[in-house]
């Protein structure tokens, strides 16, 4: 079961890079967190998997006062997702003709959902800004919606005062993304193993259901 767990979440987050990849060479608008990844890789001079990178361990100190702890996955898409941005950026062309952005930005959307899918499903620890999310709702008490609205508001206006892309992608991922991940996320999460216990019988006891997060984010 680790072996599946681990195998999933390290192809739903080298899928995830490459969807971020996908969604630049569109050209056509990122979603908040990227539009800001993207507006400090523009201001610093540095590629955009290194600005990922960098963002998710920033992020991950401000854990530390929500009492938050990391998972392997959570390391994991620290690094690895950022990584594959990279790559995938090396690899695919950008495109002139509008046909071509937007059968990219299709494809981007729904790679984007099958590998979020994945990497919750593989129930390792959730990414940086998942976890952010999840923390301040569990510490204020504020519906999720209101934290993850309010955390990508700022991330977005942020990002496009530096220069980030925003436009109809940004508003097709935001639409989208959602059901993708909803339909998708049954097919992909790993299912609880139930176990033996001393003087108990097997299989009347199963492992503590772990957190998942509310919605997807690198």
């Amino acid at each position: 079961m680790m072996t599946r767990r681990i195998t999933q979440l390290l192809i739903g987050l080298a899928m995830y890079g490459i969807s971020l990849a996908m969604f630049i060479r569109a050209g056509l608008g990122l979603d908040p967190w990227d539009v800001f990844h993207q507006g400090v890789s523009q201001k610093t001079g540095f590629s955009i998997g290194i600005v990922v990178i960098a963002v998710s361990f920033l992020v991950l100190l401000l854990w530390i006062p929500l009492r938050q702890m990391p998972g392997i996955g959570t390391i994991a898409n620290a690094v690895l997702v950022g990584l594959f941005a990279d790559l995938g950026l090396w690899l695919i062309p950008g495109f002139s003709h509008l046909g071509g952005q937007i059968a990219m930005l299709a494809g981007a959307v729904i790679l984007n959902g099958i590998a979020s899918a994945c990497y919750i499903g593989a129930r390792l620890g959730p990414g940086a800004r998942d976890g952010l999310m999840t923390g301040l709702v569990r510490r204020t008490g504020w519906s999720v919606r209101l934290v993850r609205t309010g955390i990508e508001v700022v991330v977005l206006a942020v990002g496009f005062l530096l220069g980030g892309s925003v436009g109809v992608g940004t508003v097709v991922y935001a639409l989208a993304i959602g059901p993708i991940v909803q339909v998708l996320l049954p097919k992909f999460m790993v299912p609880e193993r139930a176990k033996a216990t001393l003087g108990t019988p097997s299989g009347s006891a199963t492992e503590p259901s772990e957190a998942v997060p509310a919605a997807p984010a690198a």
